[in-house]
């Protein structure tokens, strides 16, 4: 069994999934540049959706710790080809790679769930989580119980606007087009587990 080593990494209570300004971010970078540079220029250039400048400069470093995680094909495909499903799916792909708890949430609860027919999802599922993971995690045992519940109340956002689970907290089927799937496929089949309903070999599990 794999185990994950990565620290937990838990600032992603900023808005949401953050579709449209990490698309502007997307196209704004270039291949050749470092993703530094690509939020220097964002800050610099501003990113038309964004609030006041404050809490500019935190959500696009955010944006960019999410964005950065996908390849140059699952970028181009993300602001040059994809329609809106895809662009959710996409940003729900990197924001699992970009967070260990977000993923661990998506495999070991959405997953579970899923498979087991339990489709509603209830917000306890996420405290229930935490506190597991947070017996043996000093950095997670450490995080209020008011960040806790933003936390919670952020992610939850992310799955509904991600269209992986439903205004009324219901698990869905996530469909992504046959060329997302390729483009996964290729070179990180595993991530196929990140979308309820689709298994690791594209196909529906």
């Amino acid at each position: 069994m794999h185990i994950e080593h990565r620290p937990y990494k838990m600032s992603f209570a900023v808005g949401g999934l953050l579709l449209n300004e990490s698309i502007e971010v997307a196209r704004l970078h270039a291949p050749s540049e470092t993703w530094d540079a690509t939020l220097r220029r964002a800050l610099d250039e501003g990113i038309t959706s964004l609030p006041k400048a404050a809490s500019r400069r935190r959500t696009l470093r955010e944006i960019v710790n999410r964005i950065s995680t996908l390849n140059d094909e699952e970028l181009d495909y993300l602001v040059d080809e994809a329609d809106r499903h895809d662009q959710q799916a996409l940003l729900w792909l990197a924001t699992c790679r970009a967070y260990r708890f977000v993923r661990e949430f998506a495999t070991e609860v959405i997953r579970e769930r899923y498979l087991s027919y339990q489709l509603h999802l209830p917000l306890e599922s996420f405290d229930i989580l935490f506190a597991a993971k947070a017996e043996w995690d000093d950095g997670l045992a450490g995080i209020s119980s008011t960040t806790r519940s933003k936390l919670r109340q952020v992610l939850f956002r992310m799955m509904r606007e991600a269209n992986v689970i439903s205004n009324d907290n219901q698990i869905l089927s996530v469909y992504v087009s046959p060329r997302l799937k390729m483009l996964v496929g290729e070179k990180r089949p595993q991530d196929f587990v990140l979308f309820p309903g689709l298994a690791r070999d594209g196909g529906v599990s």
